[in-house]
């Protein structure tokens, strides 16, 4: 009795007990990962499989599981850095275990993996996207005229003009994307804000915090760039309008620039068929709330 009494236990216990799983979500790093001797498998698709069953025998049994993103080359890194060999599996765990604290993560919750990588991809992308921006806003340094620190001056006006933006929206679930160009790519940053049953949209932090990072840098820098608005709701067409990211500034489009924007294909320049129920329109002035439009520029 008292046998079976510390095996329930400790069954309660291993409930309690939190994991992470790295997984390697294309066939480039699976196939990098191939070098090692140690990991034996020969196959993506079928990697794949036999993770997801652990995933669901893990989650039938009441377990925890974050997945986090693996990356070789990071791996490879770790284990030189650390002075472990990259052959032993316990050398992947602990390079998990640091995924675990450091990196994006996503619970699994018994969806197909299907659904959960581009997820998790995307979740790596947006963390790595906030960090290169917040690492160019750090390097710009104080004003050389008032002493400002430039990052932060661009962060705090960045804010101010996201909250002018979703202010003047129109109820509805909104979704935002940023572009800014220079070298050496263009960065991206999407905000997706769900309507409540009154129709306030509630953005996510931590996108919130990417996509203000993002608008900031090409404030600070001066960069081109772009910021576009969607707004559904129901038994309502689509809205959409923009501003054009110019000198450091946001100016509005005309119905007709939101059109031509949505309606030419950016690779080629072609014009493509306007999409049925969209409402292209003007957008509004942010510049009473911009504060840079009111004293000293950076």
């Amino acid at each position: 009795m008292a046998r079976t009494d510390h095996q329930t236990m400790r069954r309660v216990l291993r409930r309690e007990i939190a994991g992470t799983v790295g997984l390697l979500t294309d066939e480039h790093d699976f196939h990098a990962m191939r070098r090692y001797r140690s990991f034996t498998f020969d196959d993506h698709t079928t990697y794949l499989r036999q993770m997801e069953a652990v995933l669901k025998t893990r989650a039938a049994q009441g377990s925890h599981t974050a997945l986090a993103l693996f990356d070789p080359d990071e791996y490879a890194e770790f284990c030189t850095a650390t002075g472990i060999d990259p052959e032993a599996p316990a050398s992947r765990g602990r390079f998990t275990a640091e995924l675990a604290a450091l990196g994006p993560t996503i619970p699994y919750e018994g969806e197909p993996l299907t659904a959960l990588l581009p997820a998790l991809v995307g979740e790596a992308v947006r963390q790595a996207t906030w960090e290169y921006a917040t690492t160019l806003l750090t390097r710009l340094g104080p004003c050389a005229t008032c002493g400002e620190d430039i990052g932060r001056a661009a962060f705090i006006r960045a804010s101010a003009l996201l909250a002018r933006v979703l202010e003047t929206a129109p109820p509805g679930a909104q979704h935002l994307v940023c572009s800014v160009a220079g070298p050496p790519e263009t960065l991206v940053a999407v905000l997706h804000a769900d309507a409540d049953a009154d129709g306030t949209a509630e953005p996510d932090q931590a996108e919130t915090l990417e996509f203000t990072s993002v608008l900031a840098l090409g404030l600070a820098t001066r960069s081109p760039g772009g910021l576009v608005i969607r707004v559904s709701a129901p038994d309502r067409p689509d809205r959409v309008h923009g501003w054009r990211l110019r000198a450091g500034h946001l100016q509005p489009l005309t119905a007709s620039e939101v059109f031509d924007a949505y309606c030419t294909d950016i690779d080629t320049g072609d014009l493509i068929a306007p999409e049925s129920g969209v409402d292209y329109r003007a957008a509004p002035d942010l510049t009473d709330g911009d504060q840079e439009n009111r004293g000293h520029h950076h």
